[in-house]
């Protein structure tokens, strides 16, 4: 989850202490099993080759899934995978996150990297409207590809799995004001005159909370109407900013009562002893916007087979359950056990919205492209 790397990075007020007391559930390895593809020995540890010779494992994915050691996964999943399988597990974190990797496929470059852990739907469709070679290959051979939740594949070409998934809602604060402030329940609600200038949402097209934001309301209003209940919007005054930090800081400074967030924001908030009432959720039509993410094994992988043997890794209750709670996010799986003090403060919506690959590769760009030259040129 991008937003890990502000807040921790945030140092004042509640803000940088949200994330004090993020703990892991510290889950148990299972053992290891005999490996029957040994050509010189009689059985193998999981994971090492028959030779004995160590393997490295390169992962790519975005920085604060690894760049910060008390909460993100990185630290633990590298620490738990080298401890059970003969191999080493290096972070890749290039700055522009999947960008480098397109930008190393427009140049006929190697990827460099196994796999990509953090990719989205629309991550996908980007990078298959932009590469002409493709960048991942299927992810075969799973073990685990069936605990998978049913509606979160979101590759019909099965090279994405998802590991994990956040719901994109309204995060609002009752405090502010008279002290008696309640969002609406409604999309048609946020238009009301009483709402004016209270909503912090993010640009569609430079954020990923501020996309998935868009497209829940494309789901709401329906393709020829989305333009105009913003344009609605706009005339109420929320204020779109950059990203999610921009909006997010914005907001814990008392700027506006409502922000585009996740549903997973009471979890930080309950383990810092914050002010509940700051934090509450708000699912706009009982729905929320759900936002998978994935790993994909790249086509040019030096380690195809280590890496898949890392994505069943990563699908196993346990650490789908320790992701969930460093992440602060879903798990993915059927087969996880959350913690009972994660369990509580993490809502999911009484029901989810998404948009499948397909119809995100016919008309993502249109929407956002559509949306900017009618709210934000103007």
């Amino acid at each position: 989850m991008r937003r890990r790397s502000f807040l921790r990075a945030a140092g004042a007020g509640g803000v940088s202490a949200l994330l004090a007391g993020c703990t892991g559930t510290g889950g148990e390895q299972t053992t290891t099993e005999a490996s029957g593809d040994a050509t010189e020995t009689t059985a193998t540890t999981e994971g090492t080759t028959a030779g004995g010779e160590s393997r490295t494992l390169t992962v790519g994915t975005y920085g604060s899934f690894v760049d910060a050691p008390s909460s993100s996964p990185g630290p633990w999943l590298k620490e738990t995978f080298e401890s059970e399988f003969d191999a080493t597990l290096e972070w890749q974190t290039p700055d522009s996150g999947v960008n480098y990797y397109i930008e190393r496929g427009l140049r006929g470059v190697e990827s460099g990297a196994d796999l990509y852990v953090g990719l989205d739907a629309q991550m996908l469709v980007r990078i298959d409207r932009e590469l002409d070679e493709a960048l991942f290959s299927p992810a075969e051979g799973l073990s685990r590809i069936d605990d998978v939740k049913e509606g979160l594949n979101f590759d019909p070409q099965g090279r994405a799995v998802p590991y994990d998934t956040g719901y994109i809602s309204l995060v609002y604060d009752e405090t502010y004001g008279d002290g008696d402030f309640v969002a609406p329940e409604t999309f048609d609600g946020l238009l009301d005159s009483e709402y004016a200038g209270a909503l912090l949402a993010q640009n569609p097209t430079s954020s990923a909370t501020g996309q998935a934001f868009l497209l829940h309301t494309i789901d709401a209003k329906g393709e020829d109407s989305y333009l105009d209940y913003w344009a609605s919007l706009k005339e109420n005054d929320v204020r779109v900013l950059g990203n999610w930090e921009d909006t997010y800081n914005a907001y814990s400074n008392g700027e506006a009562p409502m922000v585009v967030s996740y549903s997973t924001d009471q979890v930080f908030a309950a383990e810092s002893g914050e002010d509940m009432a700051r934090h509450q959720i708000r699912f706009l039509n009982d729905q929320a916007y759900a936002n998978p993410e994935g790993m994909a094994p790249f086509a040019d992988a030096s380690n195809p087979d280590l890496a898949v043997e890392f994505m069943d890794f990563m699908l196993r209750p346990e650490v789908q359950a320790e992701i969930a709670v460093r992440n602060v996010q879903f798990p993915a799986t059927t087969t996880a056990e959350l913690p009972e003090d994660f369990a509580q403060y993490a809502q999911e919506p009484p029901e989810a919205v998404t948009f499948s690959y397909d119809r995100l590769q016919n008309n993502l760009s249109d929407w956002t492209d559509a949306w900017a030259r009618e709210f934000a040129s103007k």
